[in-house]
């Protein structure tokens, strides 16, 4: 399988060519468009139970679309998301994991498992849900985010603003906390923040689409 993405950071796309006799698996809604050849299959995202833990607590569909390439020809599909945003493909080993917020995940190659992680009641209260949907290597994972993306190493405390946190490897906790002291918190309009902790690499997004809707609330 060959990829490219393309238009970043703002309208990332995922451009891809299957090979005869390769599939790649996507969230039901992704595909943008794909060649006629391609026979396309909707089945449940990593079998009935992982497919109702995935809709349920991980926040994304039920269904996920598979598409195969059964001719003698190298063809071609389109992914995106409805972010405007951007997307990163991430290779994950056999003993690899990663865990994603709702609606990041886009598509992946067909070795990757998807399942709901149990994320804590600190996520929750940081506004990020109980449960993260949870990725299991090997393959390939693209996902992706309401603006730009960066990628962090974490080795001890690192703080992350609410609704910023866009994927992170299982030895990353979280916490919740004050940005500063009671007053300069509340003052400063950071109030709590996530306090993530452990070793491991996080993934940010640089906007935030909480903070989009409770703008755009003030103006209407």
């Amino acid at each position: 399988m060959q990829y490219e993405i393309k238009y970043q950071p703002s309208f990332a796309t995922i451009f891809v060519k299957l090979a005869p006799g390769e599939s790649i698996v996507a969230e039901a809604g992704a595909m943008i468009s794909m060649d006629g050849r391609l026979s396309m299959k909707t089945t449940f995202a990593g079998g009935l139970i992982s497919g109702l833990l995935k809709n349920w607590f991980g926040g994304e569909s039920l269904f996920v679309n598979k598409f195969e390439n059964n001719t003698q020809e190298n063809l071609e599909i389109i992914f995106s998301q409805a972010y405007i945003g951007d997307i990163v493909a991430v290779t994950l080993d056999p003993n690899s994991q990663l865990c994603l917020q709702r609606g990041a995940y886009i598509a992946s190659t067909v070795n990757i498992k998807l399942g709901a992680r149990w994320a804590g009641f600190a996520s929750w209260f940081a506004s990020e849900g109980l449960f993260k949907l949870k990725v299991n290597g090997p393959g390939i994972v693209f996902f992706g985010a309401y603006g730009g993306i960066s990628e962090v190493m974490v080795d001890q405390e690192f703080i992350v603003d609410n609704s910023h946190l866009v994927a992170y490897t299982p030895g990353i906790k979280m916490n919740v906390g004050l940005a500063g002291g009671l007053i300069g918190s509340m003052t400063s309009g950071e109030g709590f923040v996530n306090r993530v902790k452990g070793k491991g690499k996080i993934y940010l997004q640089s906007r935030s689409v909480a903070s989009l809707v409770k703008s755009l609330a003030t103006k209407v």
